[in-house]
């Protein structure tokens, strides 16, 4: 059965990720407050996050039209079940919509957004073309929810830390997913890290970000900036990401991307554990 139009828009602009950003958000503002508050600035910052999380996610996939009839052929616009007129229209609403919001909060907040914003408009169309380059403005725009809701509540350091494992975790998931997508890439005439260089150049790198992962984890907590609560948990994770570093460098990608997001859920649970 066909998903109804409101199903379908809601996969389009990646609706689970999107509560994602906007949890990361809050996370941010807790850390940053030092305790769990919900104040105006922290619920437009949200608000921000989301909607300019949807316009880079509909932009992506008009962008990227030709690749997903291979990669992802059940996706809204390739099936036909949402019109790239309605597309056009959803993202331009949502990136709108979601520089308003930061801008009720503060300029800063606003600047980065629009920033951000950018950047996840060229990444398909300019910056995944520049392979490494494409990835890291990725793996930045990705992690910086934590910096967003930090800087909502007036003290952006606060998410800094959380920023910073996010950004190591999602430049190797980032480079995971053009594994998977080589084939689509390739028939777009795309030079992402594994066609240009090959797979293994592209399993190493993605290695190597998490191997970087396990002593910047560590830090905080030998540092005496987190307690023992956060070392605790963060040591079970070490353990995993180097489990997932093996599978990596055996060149086996197969439950990398959900693997990583799951560490990256349980990295903000050791920060909040130890903070809160």
């Amino acid at each position: 059965m066909r998903a109804s139009w409101p199903a379908s828009v809601l996969t389009l602009v990646r609706a689970r990720n999107l509560l994602l950003s906007a949890a990361g958000v809050a996370i941010g503002g807790f850390l940053a407050q030092g305790h769990v508050a919900m104040p105006d600035v922290l619920l437009w910052a949200m608000a921000s996050a989301a909607l300019l999380g949807a316009a880079g996610n509909v932009a992506n996939d008009l962008a990227d039209l030709d690749a997903d009839r291979v990669n992802r052929p059940g996706r809204p616009l390739v099936s036909g079940a949402v019109s790239v007129q309605a597309a056009l229209l959803i993202g331009g609403v949502a990136g709108g919509l979601g520089l308003l919001s930061a801008w009720m909060v503060e300029t800063r907040l606003f600047l980065i957004a629009l920033a951000a914003l950018l950047v996840m408009l060229a990444y398909s169309p300019v910056l995944k073309q520049r392979g490494l380059l494409g990835n890291l403005a990725v793996a930045v725009v990705a992690s910086l929810p934590m910096i967003y809701g930090a800087t909502a509540v007036g003290w952006w350091r606060g998410g800094l830390v959380a920023s910073v494992l996010a950004a190591l975790l999602h430049f190797s998931r980032e480079i995971v997913k053009d594994l998977a997508d080589v084939a689509g890439d390739a028939a777009q005439g795309r030079r992402t890290i594994p066609i240009r260089y090959g797979p293994g150049t592209a399993f190493l790198l993605a290695a190597g970000a998490l191997i970087l992962f396990v002593p910047a984890s560590l830090a905080p907590y030998f540092s005496g900036w987190y307690g023992h609560r956060y070392g605790i948990v963060v040591i079970v994770l070490d353990i995993g990401v180097l489990a997932l570093v093996a599978r990596l460098l055996a060149q086996q990608a197969a439950g990398a991307s959900a693997a990583l997001k799951t560490a990256m859920f349980t990295g903000l649970v050791a920060l909040l554990w130890d903070r809160l």
